[in-house]
């Protein structure tokens, strides 16, 4: 958790702060939404799932010191809303993989600016090809930060696999760009 998260934590706890609520809030909301998306594929209940769990965070925020990762902490809570949600709203199986496909984004940092259109073109459209869950675990651990514990934990997958689908996401987008990629 980087150390601004950690300070908003803090204030969170310690005072009951509602701006530092509102500054979680704000800072999660995008990421959090684009993965409740994702599985439910549905917009409005996508939001009702992410003020749910915010709700309920700040309902436990007397408690939220035994929190040992935020990140991983609001990304299972999510998911697991998310995957009741289309338990209780659906008559049939949920493969999470399926309901992926739409999570991954790429957002150009201001160094990939400098990059030619083409090349973000090319690097989108490689992504794009990637597997359901090659794209899901490069998204969670390229974009949103994620560790691969974290990653493995979320999806209920060992590091190893983690490891292994996030090479070979990474091979397919060099081979796709005909240019060596590194971890």
């Amino acid at each position: 958790m980087e150390t601004s998260t950690k300070n908003l934590l803090g204030r969170l706890i310690a005072l009951t702060d509602e701006h530092a609520f509102e500054d979680l809030y704000r800072h999660y909301f995008v990421r959090l939404y684009r993965f409740c998306f994702s599985i439910v594929h549905v917009k409005e209940p996508a939001e009702e799932i992410i003020h749910d769990v915010f709700m309920n965070l700040w309902k436990k925020r007397a408690s939220l010191s035994e929190i040992g990762d935020l990140d991983v902490y609001l990304y299972v809570a999510v998911k697991n809303l998310s995957l009741n949600y289309l338990r209780d709203n659906s008559s049939h199986t949920v493969d999470i993989e399926q309901h992926c496909n739409n999570y991954i984004q790429f957002h150009a940092d201001p160094e990939a600016l400098l990059v030619s259109t083409e090349t973000v073109n090319a690097v989108l459209a490689a992504i794009d090809q990637l597997p359901p869950r090659c794209k899901l675990i490069f998204k969670l651990v390229k974009e949103d930060g994620l560790k691969y514990k974290d990653v493995a934990a979320l999806l209920g997958l060992s590091v190893k696999t983690i490891e292994a689908q996030l090479s070979i996401a990474l091979k397919k987008i060099a081979a796709s760009l005909k240019r060596p990629v590194s971890i």
